[in-house]
């Protein structure tokens, strides 16, 4: 598709590059040349791990120029979220038209996230799941290891600590910090979630056995977890969260980093073709 998405460009006056990613980081790296180089326009193709690549190489920086995304990943929740056209035409004659939105980030140790982050054994299956195995079947991989995480969940000791909310304590599955209602494929996880309410939805389940998680999952679908009183649910602009053990991170699907995490909201931070 890719030439035909820059002549139709080219015909509005939108003169383009392109860059081809070659491997973690590069993404990063190539976005945070653009914006020094002044150019007027990102457009970042692929899911969200790619997405957030870009992200992290403007977040921060001044004279931010609007990011485009082209949903090529295996999920797209953020591209999903935020209602981008699937035909590459309509989502460039949005880039035409210069329709964009604000939306906020997050923040967590330096780095950013756009869509969600999270930490707990589940959360580690995005980023734990093989490229090629994703290439080939999809969706259907991440179900795939998480059927195999499931049976080997075990809770996680947290200390919470959110601005209005005082301090969480004890035995977590997982928690998770949603920027939109789209996580992880579940529309319903967190339904009442804004790109641009200058809030971070958290949501924390404490210690269960198996098969009351699973009885959890099944309710998210329907969005009815809210009523179990393992689910917490709050908002706050800003929280931290350490853990005595190791506890990865999951930021858009990728590899974080670890606990201890200070996770802020960045209100309005970029503009978005949407």
């Amino acid at each position: 598709m890719l030439p035909d998405v820059l002549d139709r460009l080219d015909l509005a006056g939108i003169e383009t590059s392109c860059h081809a990613t070659t491997g973690e980081g590069d993404a990063t790296r190539e976005a945070a040349e653009a914006v020094r180089r002044g150019y007027d326009i990102i457009i970042a193709a692929g899911g969200d791990g790619t997405l957030n690549e870009v992200v992290n190489g403007m977040a921060g920086l001044e004279h931010l120029p609007p990011l485009g995304i082209f949903p090529m990943g295996t999920t797209n929740d953020f591209a999903r979220a935020m209602g981008i056209p699937k035909r590459w035409e309509d989502y460039c004659d949005l880039v035409i038209e210069n329709k964009t939105r604000p939306i906020d980030i997050g923040k967590v140790n330096g780095r950013h996230f756009i869509n969600i982050a999270g930490g707990g054994s589940l959360t580690e299956l995005t980023y734990e799941v093989p490229s090629k195995l994703k290439t080939m079947i999809g969706q259907l991989a991440y179900y795939m290891k998480g059927i195999e995480k499931v049976a080997s969940l075990s809770p996680t000791e947290l200390i919470i600590r959110a601005d209005g909310h005082g301090v969480l304590e004890g035995e977590f599955m997982l928690f998770l910090i949603a920027n939109s209602n789209s996580v992880g494929g579940f529309e319903k996880l967190a339904p009442d979630a804004r790109i641009d309410d200058g809030l971070l939805d958290v949501i924390a389940v404490r210690k269960c056995n198996l098969a009351e998680f699973i009885r959890l999952l099944t309710m998210a679908l329907r969005g009815d977890h809210f009523s179990d009183p393992r689910v917490v649910y709050f908002k706050t602009t800003r929280m931290e969260v350490t853990s005595p053990g190791l506890v990865q991170l999951n930021l858009d699907g990728e590899l974080g980093g670890e606990l201890p995490g200070v996770f802020e909201i960045l209100p309005s931070h970029l503009r978005i073709f949407a």
